[in-house]
């Protein structure tokens, strides 16, 4: 088999794990846990097969294997081997997790069924080297997932969030659509490759800015931006490990459509913009709603918003490069979350409070941000920070607000001189992680993404505004605490909490549409 071929190989195994699961029914299938799960591992292997190939061969096109232009091809490049690696490892954890989480549940097979199946659509998303076969592969991983959504399908919740889903991915799918026909129109191909090769050239015009537009406006949609953010905070009824595979190129497919498409939103720089405001609007929103959320999953939910969001803004800052490396670290780390949320609640549960929380003063709090920033400068200093570009400093600063909100924990008057000692660790590691990923992230993709152009004065002025912006919002989750028992905070609250009812405008508007759209 030609090397370009190989991410063909990840799928096979999985189909074979999506029969065996709809030809075994009922509870507790014969070998069904072993079979999916090695189904699961052997496309684990192949995707390292996969990466393999692209080290000793390089990047490589395959021709499009179909009849009269329609057909399937694989990119094999940077972009589509870390997707391929992302997405069959949290595929095989959570295959593995559902083999005992769904232990005994009458309809265990089909769920198996269609958890691979919507792994396998991923895969052929990613891995797509023409435009037909993206869009296909990226409706059938809305509507594979639709059905594991309605696992519960006597449950409401589950079905009003997978109703709100399918509407807005329905919009997305049109505004791929359209965004496809544009590219097909102004490149006169379906190549993506091709098509990739003239953008970076400059070519395209006035239908390339278009289809920019609809790119972005897909992306949003798919990646659950304000205001159709609704659905992914409400998925709580569906299984455990749908959650997680959310995580597996599923949620965080808008940043992938964006990354693969980086050239031609480069041609269009207002697009950016408007990228820029609502990715960077959807994070400070969803981070702050995802403090007053008192179960752990629902916090876990608006925590991902939150991320899909920062996600989002980095690719209106054309750090592409970074927003990669954001999807792999977040996609790790939030799958983890949601499978080991049960026992971590349990653990916390079972932790006896030695005495009263430390809680940061203002001058704790003001400290704290001196220290961060000051760390931030010295190891950016030993990284080359000079030779950065001004959006990759922007969004260091930002992550170092981060940094300085944990700091403010340990310079609590209150604070254990352990934790202050582990806080400044802790910090200079972030920083120092920071800046080496960065670097490893620009590294491996070069050649592949473009870099960040410099800005004009509307970039400056957003990225600018986007630094004012978190590192107000970081100082007041600080300060919080201090104002918890005010009369005003608590009323804050119970409207943050709820996220200040735009979900339930969102309700509203969808109220004349039947549930029976959602089965």
């Amino acid at each position: 088999m030609p090397t370009y071929l190989t991410p063909f190989l990840a799928l096979v195994p999985l189909l074979v794990g999506a029969a065996a699961g709809f030809l075994n029914t009922g509870p507790r299938p014969r070998r069904l846990p072993n079979v999916s799960e090695a189904a699961a591992l052997a496309a684990f292997a192949a995707a390292f097969v996969a990466a393999a190939a692209l080290l000793l061969r390089g990047s490589g096109v395959s021709p499009l294997l179909g009849l009269h232009g329609v057909g399937l091809s694989v990119r094999l490049d940077a972009i589509s081997v870390v997707m391929l690696l992302l997405v069959t490892f949290i595929g095989w954890v959570v295959v593995r997790y559902a083999g005992t989480y769904l232990d005994g549940e009458a309809r265990q097979g089909p769920f198996v069924g269609w958890l691979c199946m919507t792994l396998a659509s991923v895969l052929l998303l990613v891995a797509a080297g023409n435009l037909l076969q993206l869009v296909l592969a990226w409706i059938a991983t809305s509507l594979l997932l639709h059905r594991l959504l309605l696992f519960y399908p006597d449950r409401v919740a589950a079905r009003r969030a997978a109703r709100k889903k399918f509407i807005t991915a329905r919009l997305g799918d049109v505004a791929l659509i359209g965004a496809v026909g544009l590219l097909a129109a102004a490149y006169s191909t379906t190549d993506i490759g091709v098509i990739l090769a003239a953008a970076h050239a400059g070519l395209g015009g006035g239908l390339a800015v278009g289809a920019a537009g609809l790119l972005a406006l897909a992306a949003a949609l798919k990646s659950a931006q304000f205001p159709t953010h609704g659905w992914l905070t409400e998925v709580m009824e569906t299984p455990t490990p749908v959650s997680a595979l959310l995580h597996a190129g599923v949620i965080n497919a808008g940043g992938f459509l964006l990354i693969r498409f980086a050239d031609v939103m480069l041609l269009a720089p207002g697009v950016l913009a408007a990228l820029v405001m609502i990715g960077g609007f959807t994070a400070l929103f969803g981070s702050l709603v995802m403090l007053t959320q008192p179960a752990v999953k629902t916090s876990l939910a608006w925590s991902t918003v939150a991320q899909m969001g920062f996600m989002i803004f980095e690719c209106g800052l054309a750090l592409f490069p970074l927003a990669l490396l954001h999807i792999v670290a977040h996609s790790l780390y939030k799958a983890h979350s949601f499978l080991a949320s049960g026992g971590a609640v349990e653990m916390v549960a079972a932790i006896r409070r030695p005495g009263p929380i430390a809680i940061p003063g203002a001058g704790a709090v003001g400290r704290a941000f001196v220290s961060a920033l000051g760390i931030y400068l010295v190891v950016g200093l030993g990284f080359g920070f000079a030779h950065k570009s001004p959006q990759a400093s922007a969004v260091g600063a930002i992550l170092i607000f981060g940094v300085a909100y944990m700091l403010a924990q340990g310079f609590a008057d209150a604070a254990p001189k352990a934790l202050t000692q582990r806080t400044a660790i802790y910090a200079v590691m972030t920083s120092v992680s920071y800046f080496a990923l960065q670097s490893a992230a620009i590294r491996v993709t070069a050649g592949v993404l473009p870099a960040a152009p410099m800005p004009g004065p509307l970039e400056w002025t957003l990225i600018v505004l986007a630094v004012t912006s978190f590192g107000l919002v970081a100082i007041v989750q600080a300060m919080f605490p201090l104002w918890a028992y005010h009369p005003a905070a608590a009323g804050l609250r119970v409207h943050l909490s709820n996220g200040f009812y735009a979900n339930a405008v969102f309700d509203r508007l969808i109220r004349g549409w039947s549930t029976r759209i959602a089965t």
